[in-house]
């Protein structure tokens, strides 16, 4: 096979190509780079004109044919003409049928700008839909655990205990380490702030209510949100890519008793205890760092500290550990259902998961501090 090249020359405006040899699809790449070179960028708009000379080429196959009608195209976008010479009729019928393949350039038309009116109305369909889905999730699960807890259905204890470990007895260390250091800055915070009026020994009041009541519950389901629920939505999302999920419809096993209820209730089982163990951690970082930044040992801490909370600052915050629990596993468990034949898909959902839980937390513990102040807890 004769080697595939292209002479050129430039004439003012005007280009002459004559392409030698085999232009094949072995070639193409390296023919399309010749191209390139030859032609340079081809300029906006032209009054040449462009001479294609086949008196030198030996063979012509689709992919050679390609590469000098796209070239031609290009040319006569920009207002050039373009000349064929010295082909015979079957090279030219092979042109003919490639420009008929490639049909005219057609002009997409720019979509009309869309309303804001219409991104709201989009957004509230969206919300709306997931609420639905949401909701579907938990009237499922709701059915499943009472048909569990009167024996008609199995409860997969297995399968829960090792969501556990998973969802928390694996998330105590990474739990335990931002609530030090959380404590800490409260407290740093805390003591800098109240320095100024003499009172920084009120940092213990400040630290504990707000560790028990608020940030300890919202750092650790932030952290299980992003981690454990994550984890689920893409667990499954590879099952759904993969069919497993039908595959356990056509065993005639309900995926929701499989799958979905045991990590439900794992995660209202674990969160509240994470929560207790943040509790802890937020309040001995807090110790620390007044003891070693305000001289304020940790006897006179504690003693502080029993003054300054309550049961019921202690249990405010664990309250909310179930609901939040809750949340953070229908909205794994609903967008890894989701998930539809793509890795793309598997992304997007796994994103979506964490973005929703984390917004749904923060909602209802807003939810919960409005409640507490009305009924005075």
């Amino acid at each position: 096979m004769t080697a595939a090249t292209l002479d050129h020359q430039w004439s003012a405006e005007d280009l002459t190509l004559q392409p030698i040899g085999a232009w094949v699809i072995e070639s193409a790449s390296g023919l399309e780079l010749a191209l390139r070179d030859a032609s340079g960028p081809v300029p906006v708009k032209t009054t040449g004109r462009l001479v294609i000379d086949l008196g030198g080429v030996i063979e012509l196959d689709t992919a050679g044919a390609f590469l000098l009608v796209r070239l031609e195209r290009a040319w006569q976008a920009a207002g050039g003409s373009v000349e064929w010479r010295g082909g015979d009729s079957a090279r030219q019928a092979l042109i003919n049928r490639i420009r008929a393949a490639i049909g005219e350039d057609e002009t997409m038309p720019e979509p009309p700008p869309q309303s804001i009116v219409v991104d709201v109305g989009e957004t509230v369909l969206s919300v709306g839909a997931d609420m639905q889905r949401y909701l579907r999730i938990l009237g499922a699960v709701i059915v499943e655990g009472y048909r569990s807890l009167v024996g008609k259905a199995p409860f997969r204890s297995a399968s829960m205990i090792k969501q556990m470990e998973y969802s928390g007895l694996r998330a105590v260390p990474i739990i335990l380490l931002m609530s030090f250091l959380n404590g800490g800055i409260l407290a740093q915070q805390s003591a800098f702030q109240l320095r100024f009026f003499g009172a920084e020994i009120f940092a213990v009041d400040l630290v504990g209510i707000l560790a028990l009541r608020e940030v300890a519950i919202l750092l650790t389901a932030i952290m299980v949100a992003g981690r454990s629920g994550s984890a689920i939505t893409a667990e499954l999302g590879s099952m759904q890519m993969r069919e497993e999920i039908d595959a356990l419809r056509v065993m005639g096993m309900n995926p929701i008793n499989v799958l979905v209820l045991p990590r439900v209730v794992a995660l209202i089982l674990v969160l509240p205890l994470l929560t207790f163990l943040s509790d802890i951690m937020t309040l001995f970082g807090a110790m620390l760092t007044l003891w070693f930044y305000s001289d304020i040992p940790p006897n006179v801490f504690l003693s502080h500290l029993r003054t300054a909370i309550d049961f019921s600052t202690f249990f405010s915050g664990l309250i909310k550990a179930p609901f939040m629990a809750l949340i953070i596993g229908l909205v794994a468990c609903t967008e890894g259902m989701a998930v539809r034949g793509s890795a793309e898909s598997l992304g997007r959902h796994t994103t979506a998961s964490v973005v929703k839980s984390i917004f749904l937390v923060v909602v209802v513990d807003g939810v919960f501090a409005i409640f507490y102040a009305a009924i005075d807890f």
